[in-house]
């Protein structure tokens, strides 16, 4: 990262079956196909929601950096 850049943050929130990390994984994913210059993200949340005693899924609600075009 560089000090000269300027950057836009975005809120994403990211839900898995599997995991947070594929949460997490399965959000900058997605973000990527209609963003460009992604560089960093910062997890803000972690949830998800229980079914008969178990995890049934995971949620992560998070900032996205991008840096924008000089």
């Amino acid at each position: 990262m560089s000090s000269d850049n300027v950057y836009k943050k975005i809120d994403l929130v990211g839900s898995s079956t599997t995991s947070v990390t594929d949460a997490i994984e399965r959000a900058v994913e997605r973000a990527s196909k209609t963003m460009r210059n992604l560089e960093w993200f910062e997890v803000d949340q972690v949830r998800g929601h229980i079914e008969n005693g178990k995890v049934a899924h995971y949620q992560v609600v998070m900032k996205v950096g991008f840096r924008l075009d000089a």
